[in-house]
């Protein structure tokens, strides 16, 4: 008897047209709810810092803004005045004259203090260089000093009849030097004491920049002859751009909002002669009571940081595309 041969059970056919599986009310909530988690968490952690951005930055930007278009004078009601106070700006020969002193500061205090502060991190790391422990600690000690300290400091070295520097010149057989009266000689101090300050956290940043370029390339080129200069410009400053291009951008912007230490140094004297902008918005505002005024001299300055910003980084992707 031949037995009989059964076909193959078929496999249960599945309908591709239906599409996935609904998603059950469980499964729902449950994915809702690590999404939630996922969102909540980062807001409770940056919400302390989220806090003190509103309270210390959002909230006075947004004051400031509604007062630069009133004549507030920091008491009784702020009367609607539109846009006069920007009108009486475009006017006003002292405010153009703290604009061009703040931008000659600037452009004094950012390169002397870019290539102090790369200068004292090459010979940092420089494996020839003795003592860089204590080396390290000594350059940054002006960091650690308040700018009201510092310009204290540098008002007593550059006094003009108890200066230290004045008495070493007639002791010398000099004559004093007007430090503080003389205007041109006045801002020279603020620059060096200026560019003494930012130096030391300048400095770290590109230590530790350097550190991380590959010796390898350094093998290299010494394998192919190229001296201690060519190595530097060809290896080491291209390799450094990024941190550059930061070290600059924040240098601009700390130049440009420079107050406490010309306050201690000469409280922007001779006169007004180097008042910057930062010390022209705050006598105009604290001094003379014209807080809509001053509102509107500090967005000014606003708008020509974000402007220095935008320039600096749309020429810093240029060069990397």
């Amino acid at each position: 008897m031949v037995d009989s041969i059964h076909p193959p059970a078929e496999a249960p056919s599945i309908d591709v047209r239906r599409g996935p599986e609904p998603v059950r009310p469980r499964q729902r909530r449950w994915r809702l709810r690590r999404r939630n988690r996922y969102i909540a968490a980062p807001l409770v952690l940056i919400s302390i810092n989220l806090l003190l951005f509103v309270t210390f930055f959002v909230w006075p930007a947004v004051t400031g803004l509604v007062y630069s278009f009133t004549s507030y004078t920091g008491v009784g009601p702020a009367p609607y005045v539109g846009l006069d106070n920007y009108q009486r700006l475009l006017e006003d020969e002292a405010f153009y004259a703290a604009l061009i002193r703040t931008l000659i500061f600037t452009a004094a205090v950012v390169p002397l203090t870019i290539l102090l502060s790369l200068g004292t991190a090459v010979l940092l790391v420089t494996p020839y260089t003795k003592g860089k422990s204590l080396a390290r600690v000594v350059f940054f000690l002006p960091w650690l000093i308040s700018p009201i300290i510092a310009g204290v400091i540098w008002r007593w070295m550059f006094g003009e009849n108890f200066g230290l520097v004045n008495y070493l010149i007639v002791s010398l057989g000099g004559e004093e030097v007007p430090w503080q009266s003389n205007a041109n000689l006045s801002l020279f101090v603020v620059i060096i004491a200026a560019a003494w300050v930012n130096t030391a956290f300048n400095m770290l940043l590109f230590v530790a920049a350097l550190k991380n370029v590959p010796t390898v390339y350094y093998e290299a080129a010494s394998l192919d002859g190229a001296g201690s200069w060519a190595k530097f410009r060809n290896i080491t400053l291209p390799a450094i751009a990024p941190t550059t291009f930061i070290v600059v951008l924040l240098s601009v912007l700390h130049s440009m909002k420079e107050y406490a230490l010309i306050r201690a140094l000469n409280e922007g004297g001779p006169g007004t002669a180097n008042n910057l902008l930062v010390q022209y918005i705050y006598k105009t505002g604290f001094e003379r009571a014209q807080i809509g005024y001053a509102s509107a001299a500090s967005f000014v300055l606003m708008l020509i940081l974000m402007i220095v910003a935008v320039v600096q980084l749309s020429m810093n992707r240029r060069k990397e595309s």
